[in-house]
């Protein structure tokens, strides 16, 4: 009996460049998942396209590769004007694009950047001086550098919109619009999106020229290979040694909290526990967020403590469990959260924690996120527990500049950024009266735009503005931020 051999689709199979598909070998992707296979044909022949598939289903790589394959040919690069933009709602997931985009395109010669708020301006500048082929940008900041005319995006070939129901969601909708008008109108358009709800559909009416649509799985499907649990505990303080048993494995896993604050004390009393963690917010400064994402990268420490700002777009490879202290408002951050695990076709496990007064509430969650699961009552002690804890780590004493949330910076180091949200700064301005009349912050000057009333959200941009035409009193209008 002879058994047929079926051959797996490859990218030279669906016209990827071979230098493309080299540089694709070396990152270790060498066969394309379903949502490129589907996409591919079309966008490398330049058809606009409306891409969507769950979180975790490879959609990056699905607009990168034709981004890069058809911006090679197009000419020599001018400052500030770039011929690629890509639009995503948060800091982090601009930075994974970039860093996914950018060993393709030094195959292809091209260079790619980030641009968001929060961090210093005069580098985008700087970068927009030498110019850069692809933008890869949060709405809020690349306004502010058009404004001030930085750049220019009338030489836009290819733009893409990724997370666009995540950019709805946080109220940037507006913005983008405001974008795609000033991108060539004869441009290719990608539009990927879990959803089509708030207003995606709109924009994907307004802008995409009789795109082809690509599904893969349900919008809101979930996945196969992810086991959930739903764990009920007596109380909160047995909530507690739950948690600190669940993170205390050896395998990478991520606590999900509503809160900031929560995020914030978890993580240190983890580490001070001697279980490593690091936490995630919109509070902490670009550099903060980076070192504690690099920290959970490299293993250094093993849990990260985040609220929803890493429930859309974060990728940490090796993801094995991801635990909600307690259930998510809405199945739809339930479904995000749990895509942290069980991604590329990986298994997972999702844990959520719930009080008995939440019995009703997650059933109700558990209904429209369509997961059928019963929930059991633990303690720590639980085989159900014990069985996800897995091996054990070995405790870490907490010490100055060791791994994790809470300890104090090493000898000579100036413990890195600091955080952004309102209270942090009202203390930091306490201890420096100095500032102004009456300690308040001084306005005008090179970073004197005052924060104060911005909540957690840090300053888009700490340069005056450059069209000369600025409001009374020297600020700009306010307009929605894109670097939560």
């Amino acid at each position: 009996m002879t058994t047929a051999t079926v051959q797996e689709t490859s990218f030279a199979d669906l016209g990827v460049p071979a230098n493309l598909v080299d540089a694709l070998v070396a990152i270790d992707r060498p066969t394309p998942f379903p949502i490129q296979t589907a996409t591919l044909p079309t966008t490398l022949a330049g058809r606009d396209v409306l891409g969507r598939g769950k979180t975790g289903s490879g959609k990056t790589l699905a607009f990168a590769i034709p981004l890069v394959a058809r911006l090679s040919g197009a000419g020599q690069t001018r400052p500030g004007r770039p011929t690629g933009l890509v639009l995503a709602p948060t800091r982090e997931l601009a930075n994974q694009i970039a860093e996914s985009i950018a060993p393709l395109a030094k195959a292809a010669g091209l260079t790619v950047t980030t641009v968001f708020g929060g961090v210093s301006q005069r580098p985008q500048e700087q970068t927009f001086r030498r110019g850069v082929d692809i933008v890869v940008a949060c709405p809020g900041r690349l306004e502010d550098l058009m404004g001030q005319g930085i750049v220019q995006l009338d030489r836009v070939e290819i733009t893409v919109l990724d997370e666009a129901d995540h950019m709805a969601d946080l109220g940037f909708l507006p913005g983008v619009t405001r974008i795609m008008e000033k991108t060539r109108k004869d441009g290719q358009r990608m539009l990927f999106s879990a959803t089509l709800d708030r207003g995606v559909d709109k924009l994907a009416k307004r802008f995409l020229h009789d795109p082809v649509a690509h599904s893969v799985d349900s919008a809101e499907s979930p996945v196969a290979a992810m086991t959930h649990h739903v764990f009920e505990v007596s109380s909160t303080e047995e909530r507690t040694d739950v948690v600190k048993a669940l993170a205390s494995g050896t395998s990478r896993r991520i606590l999900f909290t509503r809160t900031k604050h929560q995020a914030k004390r978890l993580a240190k009393q983890l580490t001070s526990a001697g279980i490593p963690a690091v936490d995630l917010h919109g509070n902490l400064s670009q550099n903060a967020r980076e070192r504690n994402l690099a920290q959970l990268s490299s293993g250094e420490v093993n849990v990260l403590v985040a609220t929803d700002i890493a429930a859309r777009g974060v990728h940490v490879d090796g993801i094995d469990l991801v635990v909600h202290v307690e259930p998510p408002v809405e199945h739809k951050a339930y479904l995000h959260r749990s895509g942290r695990t069980a991604r590329a076709g990986n298994a997972g496990d999702v844990v959520t924690l719930m009080l008995p007064s939440q019995r009703e509430d997650m059933r109700q969650l558990l209904r429209k996120a369509a997961i059928r699961v019963t929930p059991q009552p633990v303690t720590t002690a639980s085989p159900a527990v014990t069985t996800l804890v897995g091996e054990v780590a070995p405790l870490v004493k907490p010490r100055p500049g060791g791994p994790g949330s809470g300890n104090a910076p090493a000898a000579g180091s100036t413990g890195g950024g600091q955080s952004q949200g309102a209270n942090a700064r009202r203390k930091r301005e306490a201890r420096q009266p100095g500032q102004g009349q009456g300690g308040q912050r001084r306005e005008g000057g090179r970073g004197g735009q005052s924060r104060g009333g911005q909540g957690s959200r840090p300053a888009q941009s700490a340069q005056p503005s450059r069209s000369g035409q600025a409001p009374q009193g020297g600020r700009r209008p306010r307009r929605a931020s894109s670097n939560s």
